[in-house]
């Protein structure tokens, strides 16, 4: 038997609104989205970067455990037909499950999606339940460091092709680990508290411990200068995984000089990130604060001072996709916050990008005139043929001054007229935005239709 459709009428009253964490994108936002997309994807591509998608749910077997404390924020999907699942948390556990299934160990991949957070969200401030993922990964075995510069290089020239200044602060795994160990931290807490904000009494460390981990985590600086203060402590430098950091980031300090990236890193010793799954470097990018003439400026109001949080993260985790295939396969990667990013660039309001189209086709003559409207659907069907934009009024008999209002988001007007038309020709102009329904004295360059893709592209250029 049939089923029939089930409606369910809105109540009167009722709010009308986006899930908790979520937005709906238009409009200049959308543009300016997609401009963030545009200009990510340009330097992955740059760097050898594949594409790929992943569904956006996976089975809740391949995502628990990877996250650690964090897997409380993912979002469960009612049981279908005998599966549990979950939306993704991040594209980084999809990636390595697909990697495992296809056998793949060497690859460059990106890609650009929503992933899902159960966390509390703060729109404004670009943190949502919701939200876009760019992620950039170097799967294989190399040579140490190698790899881990290049996401580095990659950071830095995303953020200069965005106009953004950034820091990107650094921290080893090994090296947090062995710091947790010098001063106490016993091997099976060691993890759980590399994220935790409190240490003493939830997570059951001392506070002599804490006050240990405390002198190491408060320091933070130039990378050349925070490796001369590890190797000057020898209780660190006794430790072995210590030891092993340290030759890591020595590595990777000649490799950055090697990319003009160095100036832009900072080590902090404080960053840990959350994810259980790194295993090597680790590494966040902040914007950095407004300054002038050396000193941080008070009150700034453009998107330099937007307080957002990180807007870019990743690391090494050679060990991810071993949980999944017979042997691990090396990964290093950095995830792009893209909502964050364009809350921060979207606080400029002098570069804020806007919807514009090249050409706007309009009809000009009065009350009497029939619109034109097949001979603007042939001049757009040109221009599109030609990989132009252009668009028209959606109506047979269009108002002039209504023309000229939405000519206004285009770099140039085609106009056409009964004499133009019936001479084979046509009018180019650049609309002022000053310009109304009764600036009509200048009406542009007089060119024929078969002459108009090669004068447009002229003054598009």
């Amino acid at each position: 038997m049939a089923t029939k459709d089930v409606k369910i009428p809105a109540r009167p009253g009722a709010q009308l609104k986006t899930p908790k964490g979520t937005r709906d994108w238009t409009s200049s936002d959308l543009i300016l989205r997609d401009h963030v997309f545009q200009t990510a994807s340009d330097v992955l591509k740059r760097h050898g970067g594949i594409s790929l998608d992943t569904p956006v749910f996976e089975l809740k077997a391949i995502l628990v455990e990877k996250y650690g404390e964090d897997a409380r924020l993912m979002y469960d999907l009612v049981d279908q037909g005998g599966e549990m699942c979950s939306l993704r948390f991040d594209l980084t556990v999809p990636f390595a499950r697909w990697l495992a299934m296809n056998n793949v160990s060497q690859i460059k991949r990106y890609q650009i999606a929503k992933v899902y957070r159960r966390d509390q969200p703060a729109i404004a401030r670009g943190r949502l339940r919701e939200f876009y993922q760019c992620d950039f990964d170097i799967v294989g075995l190399y040579d140490p460091m190698i790899a881990d510069a290049e996401i580095l290089r990659v950071i830095v020239e995303v953020f200069e092709a965005l106009q953004l200044e950034i820091t990107i602060k650094v921290n080893h795994r090994q090296i947090l680990d062995g710091l947790f160990a010098v001063a106490g931290v016993p091997d099976e807490k060691i993890r759980s508290i590399s994220s935790a904000k409190e240490m003493v009494g939830e997570k059951g460390i001392s506070v002599e411990v804490a006050d240990q981990i405390g002198e190491y985590v408060t320091r933070s600086g130039d990378i050349c200068e925070m490796l001369r203060f590890l190797k000057s402590d020898p209780r660190l430098c006794a430790n072995e995984n210590v030891k092993a950091g340290i030759d890591d980031m020595s590595l990777l300090i000649s490799y950055l000089e090697a990319f003009d990236a160095v100036n832009k890193v900072s080590f902090d010793l404080s960053l840990a990130r959350g994810l259980d799954y790194y295993t090597g470097l680790i590494f966040e990018v902040i914007i950095k604060p407004p300054r002038s003439n050396g000193a941080v400026v008070p009150g700034k109001s453009d998107s330099q001072s937007i307080q957002v949080g990180s807007i870019a993260a990743g690391g090494r985790y050679d060990s991810l996709v071993g949980m999944y295939a017979k042997n691990p396969i090396p990964c290093v990667g950095i995830s792009f916050g893209v909502d964050r990013i364009f809350t921060i660039l979207n606080a400029r309001p002098k570069e804020k990008i806007t919807h514009k189209v090249d050409i706007y086709i309009m009809a000009f003559g009065g009350k009497d005139s029939d619109g034109l409207l097949l001979e603007r659907m042939s001049v757009a069907r040109q221009l599109w043929n030609a990989g132009i934009s252009a668009e028209f009024a959606a109506e047979v008999k269009p108002r002039y001054d209504k023309q000229v209002i939405a000519a206004k988001g285009s770099r140039l007007t085609v106009i056409l007229g009964q004499n133009e038309v019936a001479a084979g020709q046509v009018r180019l102009k650049t609309l002022r935005e000053s310009d109304d329904e009764t600036a009509s004295k200048d009406r542009g360059q007089l060119v024929s239709r078969g002459d108009l893709v090669e004068e447009v592209k002229k003054l598009l250029i």
